[in-house]
């Protein structure tokens, strides 16, 4: 299962009926008719047309088992591409969980997460930006220098 470019030229074989009322807009079997697609894909090939009501867009997908419903098709294809955004969505976040982790900052990552999201905009480094400071510590070498808060 894969998913057509917008491009695609198919000659349609004959047609399956699918249910409008999924989302579905039709599900022919065919090939593709330019020379190159049909020399990758020499087998008939169905169609489906999925109009996505959570995002809004319509996709294309082309498949090589014509015997499952063309529902299956774009269900199938809607559940793969939520398990690759959650990976992608793992490893940027592991790298930062590793870095938490080295660095052994205090807190939780959920806490590290909104920090570096802000840091591209922030002059300080990034070790800086991430350690905890214990602001007590702080003293002021300037005698003539009023003090905001008691220490």
């Amino acid at each position: 299962m894969t998913r057509a470019n917008c491009n695609l030229k198919f000659s349609r074989h004959y047609s399956k009926p699918v249910d409008r009322f999924t989302g579905l807009r039709s599900g022919p079997v065919g090939k593709p008719t330019r020379e190159k697609s049909r020399t990758s894909f020499p087998a008939l090939l169905r169609r489906v047309r999925y109009y996505d009501s959570e995002t809004a867009k319509e996709c294309v997908l082309l498949t090589h088992h014509l015997e499952i419903p063309a529902l299956t098709v774009a269900t199938l294809y809607n559940m793969r591409w939520r398990i690759e955004l959650f990976f992608r969505w793992i490893k940027g976040h592991l790298r930062i969980a590793i870095l938490h982790k080295q660095l052994k900052l205090t807190g939780t990552l959920h806490r590290t997460l909104p920090l570096l999201s802000v840091h591209p905009f922030e002059k300080t480094t990034l070790n800086g930006l991430l350690m905890e400071i214990d602001h007590r510590a702080c003293i002021n070498a300037d005698p003539n220098q009023l003090n905001l808060f008691e220490l």
